[in-house]
């Protein structure tokens, strides 16, 4: 299996934490986004869209982050805790990852591109957006259940994990949100997770 990723992107840190964390052999190919390899013709041919993560195993080509944690807890994860089989927790899941591409991609994401990347995102609405759900729906959710669905980690957490843990880089406090700063702590406590690197340490090339 490979896994083509940049160390910058939170969306591919969502596979190769789920690849991690199932302890799954894989190789991990960088895609030089500054160089814009993304767009070279021959990656084009695996994620037409340009974009990381993409996922290469055997004959599957998935080209989509999400779809690429359902892939993985499907086929790697015998024992269907990290995406549950009953239809209420299935349900569930599906909802926080929909939130991950659409709520976090407008709030944390992009805070992070638009600081960062010069992406053509307006800064505060992107910090606005990032309160709004941090403050209305991850915040009184984790108040009361220490796992995004049912008693243990899922794929949901995994793909939710990076552009909110990385909001510090972009002057986002987390302090009025305890509950989600607990979240991320056990997130990150988890056996083999781990944590994304500050945009910073990638550039500088630290660990």
């Amino acid at each position: 299996m490979k896994l083509y990723i940049h160390p910058v992107s939170g969306h591919a840190h969502r596979v190769t934490a789920m690849a991690a964390l199932l302890d799954i052999d894989h190789e991990v190919i960088v895609v030089d986004l500054q160089k814009g390899a993304q767009k070279h013709p021959d990656y084009l041919k695996l994620n037409p869209m340009g974009q990381v993560p993409t996922l290469v195993d055997g004959d599957v080509v998935l080209r989509e982050s999400t779809g690429i944690l359902t892939y993985l807890a499907l086929k790697h994860d015998p024992a269907r805790t990290w995406l549950p089989t009953d239809p209420a927790s299935a349900a569930k899941v599906q909802e926080w990852l929909a939130t991950s591409v659409k709520e976090v991609f407008e709030g944390p994401c992009g805070a992070r591109i638009s600081k960062f990347f010069g992406a053509p995102i307006d800064f505060d609405q992107a910090v606005d957006k990032t309160h709004d759900v941090l403050r209305s729906l991850f915040e009184p959710h984790l108040a009361t259940q220490d796992w995004l669905v049912g008693t243990g980690p899922t794929i949901a957490d995994v793909a939710n994990y990076g552009y909110i843990s990385a909001t510090g880089e972009t002057g986002i406090s987390l302090d009025e949100y305890p509950s989600v700063r607990a979240w991320l702590t056990r997130i990150e406590t988890l056996e083999r997770f781990p944590r994304i690197q500050t945009v910073a340490e990638v550039m500088s090339g630290g660990n």
